[in-house]
């Protein structure tokens, strides 16, 4: 670090020994580039759409940007004798997202485990991080820490439920658009969440666009999706799925609740016997399950 930044700094964390680093300043500002330093940030860069009180985490295509943007940097000639620095503020919001960003490239393309990343983000004074909240309206009532979101990184990546060698961040940014469908994949090749459907395609009159069944056919037939579950209220007859060769189903539950047991072991029974992939609907009611210890199943609601 420059000495003539010192002053202002509120953290430091060295992520990669004499070349990686991350800081947050205790107020916004841009720091000048040196011969030795070059400064990066990235808070205006990735902006998160909230639905009420969240902020974050940010999306898997802005994970994958923000990780070929600090390869590029990395790897350039121009900075190969550089201290390359991550910086932030000292936003809370933005500090999080931007240490989530760093620690899950750690994991990813340093080859380190959820605890070795987020080490020298927290090491010593290190002024504590706030925690994301779910996307509920009114009171957050769950909420996960920055160790939470590296152990998802850490356990999708060894899973296999995304690869950065072949990510299509063109595709991921069109059809997460709610014009283009409002929709992505959460398991490769296994689970689609996207927006509920509406009878007919149509545009409310605060302009935002709904679609009917039909516009998501094609796109699904491509890629072998032969199942609906309907967790939200009915807007549309399942009919218009069902005439068109994809089985569907309905588990209803009030939206912004937990779904009971009876409705967990339908929606596992459906997955672990469903030939091809399975689209989810709305987005805000996929249900997330987590297997633990024995056969007991967490179930947790989360924005995905």
């Amino acid at each position: 670090m420059d000495e003539d930044n010192n002053d202002l700094l509120a953290s430091a964390s060295e992520m990669q020994r004499n070349r990686l680093y991350f800081v947050a300043f205790k107020k916004s500002f841009k720091p000048k580039n040196t011969a030795n330093t070059h400064y990066f940030s990235i808070d205006d860069d990735f902006v998160y759409e909230n639905f009420y009180n969240d902020f974050g985490p940010l999306n898997i295509c802005m994970l994958y940007r923000y990780c070929q943007k600090l390869n590029r940097k990395l790897n350039s000639k121009w900075h190969a004798n550089k201290k390359i620095v991550h910086y932030t503020s000292m936003n809370p919001a933005k500090r999080l997202n931007a240490a989530y960003l760093i620690g899950s490239y750690a994991i990813i393309y340093l080859n380190k485990t959820p605890e070795e990343a987020c080490r020298p983000l927290v090491a010593g004074d290190i002024p504590s991080y706030t925690r994301f909240c779910d996307a509920s309206y009114g009171p957050s009532v769950y909420k996960i820490s920055l160790i939470d979101c590296l152990n998802a990184v850490y356990k999708a990546l060894k899973s296999g439920f995304f690869n950065f060698d072949d990510f299509d961040a063109e595709e991921y940014e069109y059809y997460e658009r709610v014009e283009n469908g409002d929709f992505n994949w959460i398991v490769p090749e296994k689970f689609i969440a996207f927006c509920g459907p509406h009878q007919k395609s149509k545009t409310l009159a605060n302009g935002y666009p709904c679609h009917s069944p039909e516009t998501y056919f094609d796109y699904f037939r491509e890629n072998n999706v032969t199942t609906i579950i309907r967790l939200n209220a009915k807007v549309y007859n399942a009919s218009c799925f069902e005439n068109a060769g994809f089985e569907h189903k309905d588990l209803f539950f009030i939206d912004g609740s937990t779904p009971s047991d009876i409705i967990l072991k339908k929606f596992l029974m459906i997955c672990e016997t469903t030939d091809g992939a399975i689209a989810v609907h709305c987005k805000e009611s996929v249900v997330v399950i987590e297997k633990k210890r024995g056969d007991r199943v967490k179930e947790k609601k989360r924005k995905l």
